[in-house]
């Protein structure tokens, strides 16, 4: 779990080929969120370039960090790199009980809901980034 403390920026890069791959497996299909009354709608192929685009971001802010000697707090480092990939993997096995057959299933409601709790913690939680490399920045350099 060292690891995780000390080179934090290869788990996002190490990610940026699966979210490839799986963008390519599911090709055009569709993710499309119904919000009240708007739909939202993109195509995995997108949402796995984007993916990929702010994986590559936030490991090339942590690598950078790491070759400037800058210390950030553990915490937050911790807390970003937990519940981003923890959430996505939960978001990921919750929507696999989501019932398309059934689609008055009041449980279909309450997951969505949940699912959407989840996405918008996940979001947040990318705030944290910045946040760890302004502080690295500012502080003095670590020996």
């Amino acid at each position: 779990m060292r690891q995780l403390i000390d080179k934090p920026y290869l788990y996002f890069l190490l990610a940026i080929p699966l979210f490839l791959v799986i963008g390519l497996w599911h090709g055009d299909d569709v993710l499309d969120v119904g919000l009240y009354d708007t739909y939202y709608v993109a195509s995995f192929w997108d949402l796995a370039i984007l993916a990929c685009i702010l994986f590559g971001i936030m490991g090339l802010g942590y690598a950078l960090m790491k070759e400037a000697v800058r210390k950030q707090l553990n915490r937050l480092i911790w807390i970003h790199v937990g519940f981003t990939f923890g959430g996505i993997l939960l978001v990921w096995i919750l929507s696999g009980f989501y019932r398309t057959d059934i689609m008055e299933y009041k449980f279909n409601n309450y997951l969505s809901a949940v699912i959407s709790v989840l996405v918008l913690l996940i979001l947040l939680v990318q705030f944290i980034f910045p946040i760890n490399i302004v502080y690295g920045l500012t502080r003095a350099k670590s020996k």
